[in-house]
């Protein structure tokens, strides 16, 4: 409870920040543009944490999400329908994390080293897919599927369908029922009891009767799940998306989102309030250095500084709860 009252002040602390920078800072615009990439990061944030909460990592995070919007792209090229083509990319995306799990489970793999080889992997796949893949082109391709691409932004991005003004922050409220659902699973099944005996610690976990095999392939199927339909809404929120530089780095707003939300890297402990709220912070980090008209290259300085301060943090609240015992 007090590392979530941590960071809930500290993101009410970075809102202040935002508002002192810029007169335009507190815009209802700019503020549903935050909550909007606030629920990106905080989707793949939700996946990335049920995997540290086990023990495991993942580091494929971005190169799915960018598989995830290039293909998306390419399927309605190619005339899949935009209300089948979804439910594709996402069922790609669980296959992507099935053998990420099976790697992992079957053949005793680090899960460290399996996901920086899918990092790679899929980063190339997305290129083989195409260099830039983007609305316009779908419209010229197929324009019957501008109705349906219209109600889906709207839908799920909480674009108009007249003129693709931000109208709702439909991407945060996405974030809040998806993590309400992960809440669910970790605070209220057997499931979450699970996930976080094996984090504390697998061999006892398997002694107890758990599966842990099975959980841990079925929170990578999650993870990789949720990062392929970020890369939907990245497709659907932006102008083009680039197979280059798409959800490039994202593994690492994944992971910081989760630490500063309490899920320790060493696994075990976690909660799904604790994970939007991490979430939460570099989107809003990122909007006060934009209005600052500081150069975005600090960015990744800030999200070095901050997961370095998050894992110090996390380590003296363990030592400290080791002596009071």
């Amino acid at each position: 409870m007090t590392r979530i009252f941590g960071v809930l002040g500290l993101v009410l602390v970075l809102y202040g920040a935002l508002f002192a920078s810029h007169d335009k800072a507190g815009e209802v615009g700019n503020l549903i543009d935050v909550a909007n990439y606030q629920g990106q990061y905080g989707i793949i944030t939700l996946g990335a944490a049920l995997i540290i909460i086990t023990g495991g990592i993942d580091l494929s995070i971005g190169s799915v999400v960018a598989c995830g919007a290039v293909l998306f792209g390419v399927l309605m090229n190619r005339g899949v329908h935009p209300y089948l083509a979804v439910p594709v990319v996402v069922l790609f995306g669980a296959c992507v994390g099935l053998v990420n799990g099976l790697l992992i489970t079957r053949l005793r793999l680090q899960s460290f080293l399996v996901t920086l080889c899918g990092m790679f992997i899929f980063r190339g796949v997305a290129r083989l897919l195409g260099d830039t893949v983007s609305m316009s082109r779908v419209a010229q391709a197929h324009p019957e599927f501008d109705g349906a691409l219209r109600n889906i932004r709207y839908l799920l991005v909480g674009k108009s369908p007249t003129d693709g003004e931000l109208l709702f922050p439909a991407q945060f409220v996405l974030l809040l029922v998806l993590a309400a659902v992960v809440g669910f699973f970790l605070h209220r099944t057997a499931y979450g009891r699970y996930w976080y005996a094996i984090g504390h610690s697998e061999l006892a976990a398997k002694y107890a009767g758990v599966n842990v095999d099975r959980h841990r392939v079925v929170v990578y199927v999650a993870c990789s799940s949720l990062a392929a339909l970020v890369g939907v809404l990245l497709f659907l929120n932006s102008p083009s998306v680039q197979s280059d530089n798409a959800g490039l780095g994202w593994e690492l707003y994944a992971i910081l989102g989760a630490v500063l939300g309490g899920c320790s890297l060493k696994g075990g402990e976690g909660t799904a309030v604790g994970m939007v709220l991490g979430a939460m912070v570099l989107p809003i980090i990122e909007s006060i250095v934009n209005f600052r008209g500081d150069k975005s290259d600090v960015i990744p300085a800030v999200v070095g500084v901050t997961l370095l301060i998050g894992t110090v943090v996390d380590e003296l609240i363990r030592r400290r709860s080791r002596v009071h015992r």
